[in-house]
């Protein structure tokens, strides 16, 4: 096997998988996807897959699998292509026109509990903790994933605060030079990888980096927040701390589900046992952002910008525009929540 014609390529993508600090079960699941995928195709390989081999296997998947279940498969597809046309074992990614269409047809979501904006006030405004106000909200107004927000240092924050500036250390981030007001969510951050001098125990989902505005209602939630943050020993300057146990230590994925949790057992959007359709969790504030944002702005390519989650060639035409386009557009539509 060389690296420039793989004899398996999909065993050489899931080689690369643990090496990028890939779980098994993430390592499982494409390898479930791909092998069915090389099955469906026959005599054909992955390298010789035109869109249409591709855009046949995902039809071949209605009517046995549900919706938000054949997108993830055409995602973990669409992926293996992406990476392999970028290490150069394959020459293009047929999955590309595939994704496009699917995007105007399939909804990536199962059916969610359906929360207004005024109803969510209600639930924010019963949130009183500093720090959980803070995650929540971060949570709502930017539609990060719980990883990312745990993964968030110090320097990946930019608040306009003379005060905040004198304590700390906020937004060195190069990305955030000249970009006031805003987040920066790394593309770099995976389980095991040391990152600032820390070790990741959540990774980032994004391929590419993205700088996400921040208006002044999550500016003054980040400044209570900030203004009680206790030290810490990380030096990487963890964003968001451990306030119970583990005192100072940075904040994981399952201590901010728990968090949520509780406050949305509380207002009866929570049950032991429920499915993503009748619980609300932390993923769920991900797909309040998207619906709402999206209804609001009719601008499918900066929401998807905003979610990490687009191709190149749009993800490059937002980055290049970012300060007449992005943070315009964010900043006139994004909701209240108080």
């Amino acid at each position: 096997m060389t690296t420039d014609d793989p004899d398996d390529p999909i065993g050489y993508f899931l080689e690369d998988l643990t090496y990028h600090g890939k779980t098994e079960r993430t390592r499982t699941s494409y390898e479930r996807v791909l092998r069915r995928f090389e099955a469906y195709i026959g005599d054909t390989t992955p390298a010789e897959a035109t869109h249409r081999d591709c855009m046949s296997f995902v039809h071949s998947l209605r009517g046995e699998l549900a919706d938000s279940t054949i997108a993830t498969y055409a995602a973990y597809l669409h992926r293996f292509y992406a990476y392999m046309t970028q290490v150069g074992v394959f020459e293009g990614n047929p999955m590309t026109l595939v994704m496009e269409e699917m995007d105007e047809t399939v909804d990536k979501d199962p059916t969610r509990r359906d929360i207004s904006i005024p109803e969510m006030r209600t639930f924010v405004d019963g949130v009183q903790h500093p720090l959980h106000r803070a995650l929540i909200c971060t949570l709502l107004k930017t539609g990060v994933r719980v990883g990312e927000l745990c993964n968030l240092d110090l320097q990946d924050l930019s608040i306009e605060d003379a005060e905040l500036c004198e304590v700390y250390d906020l937004g060195t981030r190069p990305a955030l030079a000249n970009r006031p007001n805003s987040l920066y969510v790394t593309p770099d951050a995976s389980v095991g990888a040391v990152l600032n001098g820390e070790e990741r125990t959540a990774s980032n989902k994004r391929k590419r980096e993205t700088v996400i505005p921040i208006d002044d209602e999550l500016a003054h939630e980040l400044k209570a927040w900030l203004a009680i943050r206790p030290d810490t020993t990380s030096p990487a300057e963890p964003l968001f701390l451990r306030t119970a146990e583990g005192w100072g230590e940075r904040l994981d994925p399952e201590a901010v589900r728990h968090i949520v949790t509780q406050y949305a057992q509380e207002a009866g959007w929570y049950r032991s046992g429920g499915s993503a359709s009748e619980n609300v969790t932390p993923h769920y504030f991900r797909h309040f952002f998207t619906t709402h944002l999206r209804d609001r702005t009719g601008d499918r390519g900066v929401v998807k910008y905003l979610r990490g989650d687009v191709a190149d060639d749009i993800i490059d035409t937002y980055t290049h525009n970012w300060g007449d386009q992005v943070r315009e557009i964010y900043e006139a539509n994004i909701y209240r929540l108080k």
